[in-house]
């Protein structure tokens, strides 16, 4: 395995999760909200869901990003929502042996961490938008699933110890 997804519904914490991934095992991050192009994140601003039409070039850039730091001999952690798993597949097309963390976190306790964020471009409008669209990764391959209501430095050794991940140092 030479890259992994934290994934999930917005407000799980995957870019906290990823960061603090990264920094422990010394890898590349990849925030995929940074590869969204303009039009999406405007829809997103506006409180309008994205469309499977609207996700596919920035799947396809994220693959790219993936397949990069794989060619280069870095190990990438990437935070992308990956919802359904059409997405999932095709960030695994582009990275064979990709691992997902997927951060479950109940509608509830989402709409609670997304309207008392500041500086997102994410509304909590779209929270609901975000759970009709997920598809849980059920019987996927390289799968951990884990509860976003954990603390970070608990969910960062449940990762670290279930791939055997190395540390930094």
């Amino acid at each position: 395995m030479r890259a992994i997804v934290v994934m999930g519904v917005t407000g799980c914490g995957k870019t906290s999760v990823a960061m603090a991934l990264a920094e422990r095992i010394d890898a590349r991050m990849l925030e995929g909200d940074a590869f969204h192009p303009a039009q999406n994140i405007q829809k997103m601003k506006d409180g309008i869901p994205l469309t499977d039409a609207d996700r596919q070039g920035w799947l396809e850039s994220l693959g790219h990003e993936l397949a990069q730091a794989s060619a280069a001999g870095e190990f990438a952690v990437l935070s992308c929502s990956a919802l359904k798993r059409r997405y999932r597949d095709t960030l695994r097309a582009s990275s064979p042996g990709l691992g997902f963390v997927f951060l479950q976190l109940s509608r509830s306790a989402a709409m609670e961490r997304v309207a008392h964020r500041n500086g997102h471009f994410m509304p909590a409008s779209l929270v609901d938008s975000q759970f009709r669209d997920l598809e849980p990764p059920i019987d996927e391959p390289a799968v951990l699933t884990l509860d976003a209501t954990e603390s970070l430095p608990v969910i960062v050794d449940r990762i670290v110890a279930c791939w055997r991940l190395p540390r930094a140092g």
